[in-house]
């Protein structure tokens, strides 16, 4: 029995793990590469470009906050969040292939070519991702499960980033035989049939066991939650605070390393510790949950990650600093993602405890939004900042557009942190209280549940 339950622990656990993987072999494609390819591969200026971004991801954000009302709205007997995998993952997959194509238009005919499959793209990232982030609270109401689950899932996550934060160059260069434009196409075609193969996997090896009765949700009562649930709104605050570190930061390593080092064969090389180390940060979250408060846990990742990016500024251009900065840096970070991802799920349980509403959907979907919101912002700048500095693409770069580059991946994102650990540390008092709220929480649900009589049926109930 023992083996039984630890076999199923374990299933469930790389099941949920393995959709992050998925989510990530695009995500981590589109945040790498997609910028490059559109200034360097398509051809596209690289202020249309970052404008493209901010309009998207403004529009997609408007998707999640949409996508958060349809979850908490859904009821089958697969769940509320499991059946947007499986019907997500084929044309999410397809789309990742799409947005990696150049047709053969002029420039304006590129730019709505790279906007339709960008955006659409995107909605069906929300499609998938938004139920699947949201899914947590309906596991398991365990805190301790839900921490090696979000440790799970980040590690799975950060395989699917490293592979193609390590692959992707050498795919191109191998698939193209020195086309690009065909060498990105194939790539993006390979990861996108792993993501639909992955998502399925996850559909078929998740259950939502936490089956939580409640009303039909509406903005009003959404609204009515979270403006009474002051630790998600500290939450949602730093969200652009380490988001938009993260953006500004994986946005610009490509240009980095490729202009400001002039080292292209060490782009990879950066890249995948970027996507790997974190990894091994993420294994050690769980030993440091169990004895430390999860904003604690936070502000020690952070000051790792902070640290990593001081030992890179003033390292210049040489090699063993920046990869040694490389390597704290990103060791931070995959601690601190794997708690924040920990964290998310706890202002579900706030909520529900102060206004006896559970947003779980909603809430999930606004924090989505505000991380689009976040990289949006991250492009749009990066774009502006490239264009003012005189950037071309394929060239040696003038000081200007060198120090808007550097600006990009390493001071701006220093200065976001900062303020995250600021912020949260000032702020973010649920620790505090949070194992005292889920008690009684706990209790009301067994109350509820005991003197709950259901009323007579009159139809079938349709269970899909």
């Amino acid at each position: 029995m023992m083996q039984n339950t630890t076999y199923s622990l374990w299933r469930q656990r790389l099941g949920y793990g393995v959709a992050d993987l998925s989510c990530n072999l695009v995500w981590q494609l589109i945040s790498l590469y997609l910028m490059f390819f559109y200034t360097d591969i398509m051809g596209l200026p690289a202020y249309y470009a970052g404008l493209m971004f901010l309009v998207t991801r403004l529009v997609d954000g408007v998707a999640d906050v949409l996508m958060g009302l349809v979850i908490d709205n859904t009821h089958t007997r697969w769940g509320r969040c499991r059946p947007y995998l499986l019907i997500g993952a084929v044309p999410f997959g397809l789309l990742c292939m799409m947005a990696f194509y150049v047709p053969d238009f002029g420039l304006a005919g590129k730019l709505w070519y790279a906007f339709l499959t960008y955006l659409c793209l995107s909605f069906l990232y929300t499609l998938v991702n938004i139920p699947f982030c949201a899914m947590l609270p309906f596991i398991t109401n365990d805190s301790t499960e839900r921490t090696t689950l979000s440790a799970v899932r980040i590690v799975m996550g950060s395989v699917g980033s490293t592979v193609v934060a390590v692959a992707t160059l050498p795919l191109v260069h191998s698939l193209g035989h020195g086309n690009q434009q065909t060498g990105f196409l194939y790539t993006a075609l390979i990861f996108g049939s792993i993501a639909i193969f992955f998502l399925l996997l996850s559909f078929a090896n998740v259950k939502e066991a936490i089956n939580q009765q409640s009303e039909k949700m509406t903005l009003r009562r959404a609204w009515t939650s979270l403006r009474h649930n002051r630790p998600w709104f500290v939450f949602a605050v730093n969200i652009f605070l380490m988001w938009g570190a993260f953006f500004f930061q994986t946005g610009a390593l490509v240009y980095f390393f490729n202009y400001y080092v002039c080292n292209t064969t060490i782009t990879a090389i950066a890249a995948g510790i970027s996507t790997f180390v974190p990894l091994l940060g993420t294994l050690t979250v769980p030993f440091m949950a169990a004895r430390m408060k999860k904003r604690q846990v936070y502000l020690f990742a952070s000051t790792v990650n902070l640290a990593g990016m001081l030992i890179m500024i003033v390292s210049g251009t040489h090699i063993l600093g920046l990869l040694t900065g490389a390597i704290i840096l990103s060791m931070g970070a995959g601690q601190r993602t794997a708690i924040y991802f920990s964290m998310q799920a706890d202002p579900v349980d706030y909520g529900e405890w102060k206004t006896g509403i559970n947003t779980a959907g909603i809430l999930t979907s606004v924090n989505g939004f505000l991380g689009k919101v976040s990289m949006a912002g991250a492009g749009a700048i990066s774009g502006i900042l490239l264009s003012t500095g005189g950037y071309v693409a394929n060239q040696a770069q003038n000081p200007q557009a060198l120090l808007a580059i550097k600006a990009c991946y390493l001071y701006i994102p220093a200065a976001l942190i900062l303020l995250s650990m600021i912020w949260m540390g000032r702020y973010y008092r649920l620790d505090d209280t949070y194992e005292e709220i889920k008690r009684e929480l706990d209790e009301r649900k067994r109350s509820a549940n005991e003197h709950f009589t259901p009323p007579p049926m009159k139809n079938p109930i349709n269970t899909v």
